[in-house]
C-alpha cells in the first residue's frame, strides 16, 4: 500500500503555481508592452497590418473579373499573440465585414458579422451551392439594407432568379432609407435570354451619394436611365455594357450622368445611344480627369461619342472596339483621331511598342509605351499609356493585298518612327514599305514567316536599295517558321552585315519540323551574340529547345519574356 496522499499539499501547490502562472502572465504583458509594435504602432496602423495578414489574398482591383477574397488558413493567428493584438483586432471593423464570396459561406458567416459595414460579394461562376438565398439570411441582409451597413456590392454570374431576390433584399419596403454609404456597386451577368429585373428599383430608393464605383454588364433591364444622374457626383469609374436587346431606344440621360460626374477617372460604355436632339458640335462633355476610357458598338455611335467628348491631352488607355465599319470610316473618321491622339500626347515620343492583329474579319493595332525595362517580368507596376483599336470591318472580306495596303495606312496615323518594338500577328506581304517607316525598331516579332526571295533587306531594284532597313535591330524573332520558307543564306547575309557593322542581334526562331538544320545552327551561333531555336510539335507546344551557350548555362533557359496578355491585346 502506497504513502497516504496528502490533500492539502496539494492544494497548496496548485494555489503557488496559480499565482506563478499569473505574475508570468503579467510579465509577459509587462515585456509585450515595451515592444516597439505596441508602443510606437497606432492600434489604426496595427489594425490596418491586420486587416492584410488576413485578407491577403484579397482582389480590390476595380477592372478585376474576380472578387474572391480567399481567407488564408492561419490568417487570424495573430489575435492569439497577446491581449493588446486581441484588443486592436477585436475594434478593427474590416476584418469582420465579409460574409464570402459563395452562398454557402454567407449561410456560414452572416450571423457573426453584425455591425462592421458589409462588403457583398458573390461570384457563383462554375459553382453548384446548394445553399438556398432566404429565411435568416435574406432577414439579415434586409437588415444591413435598413441600418445602411453596406458598403459594397459585386455580384457576378449568378442565376437571374438569385440575383432579381439580392437586388430585392437590398431595396427596403416603403421609403426606406434614402441615404447609403455604398461606395462600389458590380453586377455582371452573362446570361444570353434572360433579362434580370428589379434593378431600377434599387436605384430610385436611394441616392447613394457615396457611391464612386459602378460597374454594369449583361442583360438588365433598365427602362431609363434618368434616376442615374441625381444619384451620384462622385463617380469615378463607371462602366455600362448592356446587351442591345436590353437597352431602351434611346439613352438620353447618358450626357447628364457624364456632365454630373466631374470627377470620373475610368470610362467604359458599350452600346450606348447618344441622344437624338442633341448635335454633337453644339455641346460637349468636358471629362478633364479622365484617365482611360472604353468604347465599344457600332460605328456610327462610337464615332459620335468621340465627337460629344471633350478629352484630356493625355490618357492611360484608350480602347475603341468598332461593329460594322467601313474603309471609309476608318480612314476618314477614326484614323484622324488616333493621330489627334498621340499627337497630343507627348509621351507617345518615345518607347513604343506597335502590336498589329488579325481576327477573323477584323483589322486591329495596338500601340503602347514600353517602360525602362522591355520584358513585362521586370515592368514596374505604373500606369504606362497603351491604345487599342479594333475594326470589324462589313460586307465581303477585302483581299490580300487590299487588306495589307488597310493596314499601312491604319499604321501611318500611328507615331513609327518612335517605334521601339513591333510585332506583327500575321504574315507581311510587303514589309519593306513597313520597315522604311519604322527604323528605330530595335526587337521586331514576325509570325507566320513566309519569305521566298528576301529578308529584312531592300529590293536592289526598288527605289529604298540604297538604304539599311532596321539599323537599329537588336532582337529579332521568327515564329511559326515552316522548314521551306525561309532562305537561309540570305538570313546568314543578314546577319554577316549586322556583326560587321559592330552590332550583333539576338535570334530566336520558333519553327516546326525541325525547319532549322544542324548546320544552320551551327552558323548561326558564330554571327550572332545570343541564339535560341524552339521546335514545336503539331498542337503548338515545344518539343526542344536549342541555345547557344555552354552546357552549364543550357539549364537557365531564355530569359526573354514577352509578358501575358492582356485585354488591350497586350
Amino acid at each position: 500500500m502506497g504513502r497516504e496522499v496528502n490533500i492539502d499539499s496539494i492544494r497548496a501547490l496548485e494555489e503557488r503555481i496559480e499565482e506563478g502562472d499569473g505574475d508570468l502572465i503579467r510579465l509577459k504583458r509587462a515585456r509585450n508592452s515595451l515592444l516597439n509594435i505596441s508602443t510606437r504602432m497606432p492600434p489604426e496602423i496595427l489594425g490596418h497590418i491586420f486587416v492584410w495578414r488576413a485578407f491577403r489574398e484579397r482582389n480590390r482591383l476595380l477592372n478585376s473579373v474576380s472578387y474572391s477574397y480567399g481567407l488564408g488558413k492561419g490568417s487570424y493567428n495573430f489575435l492569439l499573440v497577446c491581449h493588446h493584438w486581441f484588443e486592436v483586432a477585436s475594434h478593427t471593423p474590416e476584418l469582420w465585414d465579409f460574409w464570402g464570396d459563395t452562398l454557402q459561406q454567407w449561410q456560414n458567416r452572416h450571423r457573426y458579422h453584425g455591425n462592421a459595414p458589409l462588403d457583398l460579394v458573390l461570384d457563383e461562376w462554375g459553382g453548384n451551392s446548394k445553399a438556398v438565398f432566404g429565411g435568416p439570411l435574406q432577414d439579415a441582409l434586409k437588415d444591413r439594407a435598413i441600418r445602411d451597413k453596406i458598403r459594397e456590392v459585386h455580384i457576378t454570374h449568378c442565376d437571374p432568379k438569385l440575383l432579381t431576390s439580392i437586388i430585392s433584399s437590398l431595396t427596403p419596403d416603403g421609403e426606406g432609407v434614402r441615404e447609403k454609404r455604398i461606395e462600389s456597386i458590380t453586377l455582371r451577368q452573362k446570361v444570353d435570354t434572360v433579362i434580370i429585373t428589379g434593378l431600377l428599383d434599387f436605384f430610385a430608393q436611394a441616392t447613394l451619394p457615396k457611391l464612386q464605383y459602378l460597374d454594369i454588364s449583361g442583360f438588365f433591364q433598365i427602362p431609363s436611365w434618368d434616376h442615374l444622374p441625381s444619384l451620384t457626383t462622385r463617380l469615378t469609374t463607371l462602366s455600362l455594357k448592356l446587351e442591345q436587346s436590353a437597352l431602351a431606344q434611346t439613352t438620353s440621360s447618358l450626357i447628364s450622368i457624364l456632365t454630373s460626374n466631374p470627377n470620373l477617372r475610368e470610362l467604359a460604355l458599350s452600346n450606348a445611344v447618344l441622344p437624338e436632339d442633341i448635335d454633337g458640335s453644339a455641346f460637349r462633355v468636358p471629362l478633364r480627369h479622365l484617365r482611360a476610357i472604353s468604347l465599344e458598338g457600332e460605328f456610327p455611335r462610337v464615332s459620335g461619342l468621340l465627337c460629344q467628348l471633350e478629352l484630356p491631352a493625355a490618357l492611360d488607355s484608350v480602347r475603341l472596339d468598332v461593329h460594322r465599319c467601313t474603309v471609309e470610316g476608318i480612314s476618314q473618321t477614326l484614323g484622324p483621331y488616333m493621330q489627334d491622339l498621340f499627337r497630343r500626347d507627348i509621351r507617345f515620343q518615345d518607347r513604343l511598342e506597335i502590336l498589329v492583329s488579325l481576327p477573323p474579319g477584323c483589322v486591329g493595332i495596338s500601340v503602347g509605351v514600353l517602360s525602362d525595362h522591355y520584358y513585362y517580368t521586370f515592368c514596374p507596376r505604373i500606369r504606362l499609356p497603351s491604345a487599342s483599336f479594333k475594326m470589324f470591318l462589313t460586307g465581303p472580306p477585302p483581299s490580300g493585298q487590299a487588306l495589307e495596303k488597310l493596314r499601312l495606312d491604319l499604321m501611318a496615323f500611328t507615331p513609327q518612327d518612335h517605334a521601339v518594338s513591333f510585332k506583327a500577328e500575321h504574315r507581311l506581304t510587303a514589309p519593306e514599305e513597313l520597315f522604311v517607316a519604322m527604323p528605330n525598331i530595335k526587337m521586331l516579332w514576325l509570325y507566320d514567316v513566309n519569305f521566298s526571295n528576301r529578308l529584312l533587306q531592300p529590293n536592289p531594284e526598288g527605289p529604298h536599295s540604297n538604304k539599311r532597313l532596321l539599323p537599329s535591330l537588336r532582337s529579332l524573332h521568327l515564329e511559326n517558321v515552316g522548314p521551306d520558307e525561309i532562305d537561309w543564306d540570305l538570313l546568314k547575309a543578314y546577319l554577316v552585315h549586322q556583326a560587321s557593322e559592330g552590332e550583333p542581334i539576338s535570334l530566336q526562331v520558333t519553327g516546326r519540323n525541325e525547319c532549322v538544320p544542324l548546320e544552320v545552327q551551327n552558323e548561326i551561333e558564330n554571327l550572332v551574340e545570343e541564339f535560341t531555336y524552339y521546335e514545336v510539335c503539331g498542337c503548338g507546344c515545344s518539343v526542344n529547345e536549342v541555345e547557344e551557350g555552354s552546357e552549364d548555362d543550357e539549364d537557365e533557359g531564355d530569359e526573354d519574356y514577352e509578358g501575358e496578355e492582356d485585354e488591350d491585346g497586350w
